[in-house]
């Protein structure tokens, strides 16, 4: 389901601008219609034929998704197993600091070798109302004042519901625009269209590497962009909105945490308005790779540093319950996942 259907729905019954703003405000805010600065009971707002579908498109709603399983982490980040309405799962997860990572695809297309969600393939998209949904449930356990879109699925390969998703967090969802992150891979429509959105988002942008020919094993299905490149076109991004880009880096021992790396790294990023995102790897069982010792990646970092290069060495979300994208839904739905060679 669509916002942009619920909105028609709504207006073929005589609702008016004011109605579906209030109607969506409470469902997305996870608050009872009477809520907001316009109190007045149903009965006394909305139009007649409004109040005889409005129960209708309320289950809907309510039945897009739902809670199948969440697991806590020992780091106050919980991840849930969200069941979607045709009997599909996607994965959400409840970050610390009033935080939420949401998924935009069930499954992904860009088959990222050391990412879970990339061996299924893609099955389906979301729709933006799906989207929307994963908000609406954590929002019903904990404020969430943050949405970062990196969860299973590559937004850009989604690209018209995502944008309806933030352009509706990002208005009547009251989500501050730099506090929703578009996270791509790289795709040149997401250049093109983020600028053009009454909601401009921040943009996380999966690197990894520095080097063209790995950024092409370690992603096989992403576009053919060379980093360098794409470093370019996100920063004309950056000067535009104001927020600067946040690099992703997921760190593969023996990968792409070499000092060869580091050093283009520097190159590619000095005077950018960009911060590197350090990230050791979630590890998945039967894959194959990795992550650096503490000590190295701690280095790592450092070194950018000294370079002038906002770097942030994170520890991934929810390591105590293989937290990685995708492996809850593999675990849970006992995906069969064969063992995938290192680069």
């Amino acid at each position: 389901m669509r916002i942009d259907q619920v909105r028609q729905r709504l207006r073929a019954n005589g609702a008016l601008s004011c109605h579906e703003e209030r109607i969506l405000r409470a469902w997305l805010q996870a608050l009872p219609l009477t809520s907001g600065p316009n109190r007045r009971q149903a009965e006394n707002y909305f139009p007649q034929d409004v109040r005889v579908v409005l129960p209708a498109i309320s289950a809907e709603l309510g039945a897009l998704a739902r809670v199948q399983a969440e697991f806590p982490a020992q780091d106050g980040s919980a991840r849930l197993l969200v069941s979607l309405a045709d009997g599909q799962t996607v994965e959400s997860v409840l970050l610390p600091r009033d935080g939420l990572c949401v998924s935009t695809q069930v499954g992904c297309a860009v088959g990222c070798i050391f990412c879970m969600t990339g061996k299924e393939g893609l099955l389906r998209q979301l729709g933006s109302a799906e989207i929307v949904a994963q908000v609406v449930l954590a929002r019903a356990r904990r404020p969430v004042k943050r949405v970062v879109f990196m969860g299973m699925g590559e937004p850009a390969h989604n690209l018209d519901n995502v944008l309806e998703a933030i352009e509706l967090l990002g208005t009547a969802g009251t989500i501050g625009h730099k506090n929703l992150v578009f996270s791509t891979v790289g795709d040149r429509r997401v250049f093109e269209r983020l600028p053009q959105g009454k909601v401009k988002p921040a943009l996380a942008l999966s690197l990894h590497t520095t080097r063209a020919e790995l950024r092409e094993q370690l992603l096989p299905k992403a576009p053919r962009i060379d980093p360098a490149e794409l470093v370019e076109l996100a920063e004309h991004y950056a000067r535009a909105t104001g927020y600067p880009i946040q690099y992703q880096w997921t760190l593969l021992e023996g990968i792409n945490d070499s000092d060869e790396e580091l050093e283009n790294i520097i190159k590619l990023l000095a005077g950018k308005y960009a911060i590197m995102n350090f990230i050791p790897y979630n590890k998945v069982n039967g894959v194959g790779f990795n992550r650096p010792s503490v000590e190295r990646s701690a280095i790592m970092a450092g070194r950018l540093h000294q370079h002038g290069i906002l770097t942030r060495l994170r520890n991934s979300s929810g390591q105590d319950i293989d937290g990685g994208c995708g492996q809850l839904r593999a675990r849970v739905s006992t995906v069969h996942i064969h063992s995938l060679p290192t680069s």
